[in-house]
């Protein structure tokens, strides 16, 4: 109100309509409100005001109780306040009200309410207690807290908090909609309330985010979260609301959802899965031998498993599901015109040339990373990170605008990628078009005939080895990988994941969108400069990137070895010059065609030229050393190989 605002209690709004020319249009129980932007901050009701807005908003009221208690003498008596005391292993925190004690427990056995629309009644209503639930924790933290057990119960507060399948909130843009912001889904309420407020009013004003937002951005979840999937997560993400999250934690809750055409096959064969914007993808392949996935802060049960993909590919011939990628086509008659002024670097200038383009913020930060390649002078082929499909649809959308037609091929097209010294021998087994360096040069793209079906094939590797993608339709999936399962059967071939995929990656300091690339950081300080051309051209975050630049304000992403043995560090680990921050490793895995434990690292300017690094990674001290070139065939000979 200070600021000019009018705030309407008690006046609901009963439907949203979209104005001819962009407005939003807030049909209210006192009247029609007209606005520019709308931000739905309906909190247990955000449903059904997405329903309005015509989103499905992948969100559940759970019910939650907390215990009040009377007077505790040994809380009055005390001169400071108690933090709070949480219990993981037990599930229940315990903080104090005035003189008591409240004690909040999350019960494994969570209870959904309302799922399909709250009472239009419902308001700030409380549900009846439901001890029985909650018995044995509240018992459990008595047993911790004697003084817990003294104390007599004043109130029991029983009421719905909501639930996104991550337990995250959604704050951001509303997919597919102009003008329309979310802030909801938080399962914390007013402890989030005032950071999430402002980080999307700095977000609206702004044009991006205040900082990097994945992990809140809305768009993170798609289609496939539908009634069952988020039922299934909240009621997980609840009962692990105090748990212990390891690296590489993959959850059951809700899968499969949506699964490739091999995936028995791949089954069969040992694929241990994980969850990627609803598909199942192959993280590793065990032998009957190795036992399952096993949570650890330290070495990962599937180490000697990934070692030995890793070695497939870099001495036979590895094969690989990549469908994940989101998959998009670009068509119109000013398409190579946008696409030439959409990112960082050019787009190739002959059918059938590939190109990577990344797309800035307007502060310069990378918003997208797209491999792109050009089909004609009006088509173009996009992929990118499988958790960036909306995201990257949003944003070809926004910056197209209506002259252009954009396809989401996500799950219409399936891609196995080969790689390896014998990825040629195998290809050629199934396939009669030329595959030597003059008639299918790296870097370009060919539509063949593989086992008969029709195929995109795309000389590009990302595991720094001689390899093809081949992009196909889905359901030709299965033709495809039989006859390359039985073309390789004397070759040596085997199936590698998405862990082997990662440290073969790191060896060629490929950095990841999503973690080592992110709207924080420029590609210019993500070491990507060859993909880069300023010159005569101009397009969104180019000033700002090279400003950043200019100024020395600018980070550097530098591929490290970490040279002592002990845990591999991963996302989030801080450096250190001595006892100065000095940096933030982004990506890290240990590499076994090198035999090195690598970690991509984010430097502050004042310590890019430093020789030695430390990094606490558990009980351990480690130092790191920034590597002049990178781990693996520093000159890409491997993927320029031409035929023998």
């Amino acid at each position: 109100r200070a600021g000019g605002a009018e705030i309407q209690r008690h006046n609901p709004v009963e439907a949203i309509e979209r104005e001819p020319g962009g407005e939003w249009l807030l049909r209210t129980r006192n009247g029609d409100i007209r606005a520019e932007i709308i931000v739905n901050a309906a909190g247990t009701w955000c449903r059904e005001i997405g329903n309005m807005m015509g989103l499905d908003l992948p969100v559940v009221p759970m019910l939650h109780q907390y215990l009040v208690t009377d007077r505790v003498a040994a809380v009055a008596e005390l001169e400071r306040e108690l933090p709070i005391i949480r219990d993981p292993e037990e599930s229940w925190y315990v903080r104090q009200e005035r003189d008591g004690l409240i004690v909040g427990p999350y019960e494994k056995a969570g209870k959904p309410w309302s799922v399909d629309g709250v009472p239009p009644a419902f308001g700030m209503e409380l549900l009846p207690p439901d001890l029985d639930a909650i018995e044995d924790i509240v018992a459990a933290a008595m047993a911790r807290i004697p003084a817990l057990a003294e104390a007599g119960i004043k109130t029991v507060v029983n009421g719905p908090i909501t639930f996104t399948p991550d337990a995250g909130p959604l704050i951001g843009p509303a997919f597919g909609l102009d003008r329309a912001w979310l802030l909801t889904g938080s399962s914390m309420g007013v402890m989030e309330g005032g950071g999430a407020g402002r980080f999307l009013a700095e977000w609206i004003v702004g044009g991006e985010p205040p900082m990097d937002a994945l992990a809140l951005d809305p768009r993170r979840f798609g289609g496939f979260a539908d009634r069952d999937y988020r039922i299934a997560k909240a009621k997980e993400a609840f009962a692990n609301q105090f748990a212990i999250h390891y690296p590489f934690e993959e959850r059951p809750g809700g899968r499969p959802k949506i699964t490739s055409p091999i995936h028995a096959e791949l089954t069969s064969r040992g694929a241990r899965f994980g969850a990627a914007y609803g598909w199942e993808r192959p993280n590793w392949f065990a032998t009957q031998a190795e036992a399952a996935d096993v949570t650890s802060f330290r070495t990962p049960t599937w180490s000697a498993a990934v070692a030995r993909e890793c070695e497939t590919v870099a001495t036979e011939v590895g094969l690989a599901d990549m469908s994940v990628f989101s998959k998009f086509r670009l068509r119109g008659p000013d398409s190579e015109a946008f696409m030439d002024s959409l990112g960082a670097n050019r787009v190739p200038r002959h059918d059938g040339g590939i190109g990577l383009l990344h797309v800035l913020t307007p502060s310069g930060g990378v918003a997208s990373e797209f491999t792109v390649t050009r089909r004609g002078a009006e088509d173009f082929y996009l992929v990118s990170a499988a958790a960036a499909r909306r995201h990257d649809h949003d944003l070809l959308r926004q910056r197209a605008g209506d002259s252009l037609d954009i396809e989401d091929l996500t799950q219409a097209r399936g891609v196995l990628a080969v790689a390896g010294p014998k990825a040629r021998d195998l290809l050629a087994r199934v396939t009669e078009a030329a595959l030597d360096n003059r008639s299918f040069p790296w870097l370009s793209a060919r539509r063949i005939a593989v086992a008969g079906r029709a195929v995109l094939a795309l000389r590009i590797s990302y595991v720094g080895e001689l390899g093809w993608e081949l992009h196909h339709d889905l359901a030709d999936q299965p033709v495809i990988f039989q006859a390359l399962m039985a073309a390789g059967a004397d070759l040596g071939l085997g199936l590698f994941g998405a862990y082997a995929m990662n440290a073969l990656r790191l060896e060629k300091g490929y950095p990841a969108w999503g973690g080592d690339l992110s709207t924080e950081r420029s590609p210019l300080e993500a070491g990507l400069a060859p993909f880069v051309k300023t010159e005569g051209r101009d397009f969104v975050g180019r000033s700002a990137m090279l400003a950043r630049e200019a100024a020395g304000e600018a980070w550097r992403l530098k591929l490290m070895e970490v040279t002592d043995a002990g845990p591999v560090p991963f996302f989030g680990h801080p450096l250190f010059v001595g006892d100065a921050p000095a940096g933030l490793v982004t990506s890290g895995a240990y590499a076994p065609r090198t035999g090195k434990t690598l970690v991509l690292a984010y430097l502050k300017p004042a310590f890019v030229a430093a020789e030695t690094f430390r990094l606490r990674v558990l009980d351990a001290d480690l130092t790191a050393r920034p590597l002049a070139r990178v781990a693996y065939d520093p000159d890409n000979d491997h993927q320029k190989a031409d035929a023998e």
